[in-house]
């Protein structure tokens, strides 16, 4: 495969990679753009274990809470200056509005919105503003008691980053510390249980063949792994990671200690894992010119 400067780059921004050292990369790993990652990191030349998707759309993420349960939608458009348009954020919160009464993103699309479907609505919407939207997705929680929190808010209660917390017991304050927290930190899971077993396993691997490359004996090996993965999994899971309040304890401590249990959790940011297509500005006009 054909490694272009365009995979070159991208892997640079991913993984903060030296140009040669990312270019060796995909070439060892035929232009498979993870596997080039943990190639990288396997050699120690990558700063950063995380990937996170190239934020593309645009648009808001409402929340509403009534009662035990709790949403969380996405609205996107194709453009930042519509998520500032009053019209746009009057849409995206009466859906968020209709999302308490279903259980689906298609159910909502369907639902009522004074005489008209959400879909509907919408389609109504990209005529009077126009400019292209869609509502993406939706994700509920339910529990004794159910915070939200909007982080970088563009009016009451939406944003571009939504966050619900579950819990039993504490109170609305120490739920909000937690929400907040999510936002910042974004973990993976609740908890070592609920952890994908697919991204345990592979960082597993990951982490096993960064210490063959040290040539210490298996054995030694063994024990590096199990202090490593212990350690991976506290900073991925939100019940084992430090608690941004209080880093001397874990949030897991922290919920006991105000008589809390932390249920579950739900974060949307807008446009996370959608590609966008950039081009350099310099280059489009070019194109233009010459076109």
């Amino acid at each position: 495969m054909a490694i272009t400067a365009a995979m070159v780059k991208e892997l640079r921004e991913a993984t903060a990679a030296g140009m040669m050292d990312a270019k060796k990369a995909l070439v060892e790993c035929d232009g498979d753009m993870e596997a080039a990652v943990d190639w990288l990191r396997t050699k120690g030349l990558a700063k950063a274990a995380k990937k996170s998707g190239r934020t593309a759309a645009e648009g808001l993420v409402a929340v509403a809470v009534s009662g035990g349960k709790g949403v969380a939608v996405e609205v996107n458009s194709e453009t930042d200056f519509v998520g500032k348009n009053a019209e746009f954020q009057a849409m995206v919160g009466s859906i968020a509005g209709a999302a308490l009464t279903v259980n689906t993103v298609e159910e909502l699309s369907a639902a009522d919105l004074g005489g008209k479907t959400v879909a509907e609505t919408i389609t109504d919407k990209i005529a009077t503003i126009g400019e292209n939207m869609g509502l993406r997705r939706m994700s509920a929680l339910e529990g004794d008691v159910v915070v939200s929190y909007v982080h970088n808010a563009a009016a009451d209660d939406m944003g571009k980053i939504g966050v619900l917390v579950a819990l039993k017991g504490g109170d609305e304050a120490f739920g909000k510390q937690v929400a907040m927290h999510i936002a910042a930190i974004n973990p993976a899971s609740l908890s070592e249980a609920s952890l994908d077993p697919a991204v345990v396993e592979k960082e597993k691997q990951v982490q096993m063949d960064i210490a063959r490359e040290s040539g210490k004996p298996e054995n030694i090996i063994e024990n590096m792994i199990k202090g490593r993965m212990k350690k991976f999994i506290a900073e991925s899971t939100l019940l084992g990671q430090a608690f941004v309040v209080n880093p001397d304890l874990t949030v897991e401590a922290a919920a006991k200690e105000v008589g809390a249990e932390i249920t579950g959790f739900v974060r949307l940011a807008v446009g996370e894992g959608i590609e966008k297509v950039e081009e350099d500005f310099a280059a489009e006009v070019a194109k233009t010119m010459g076109g």
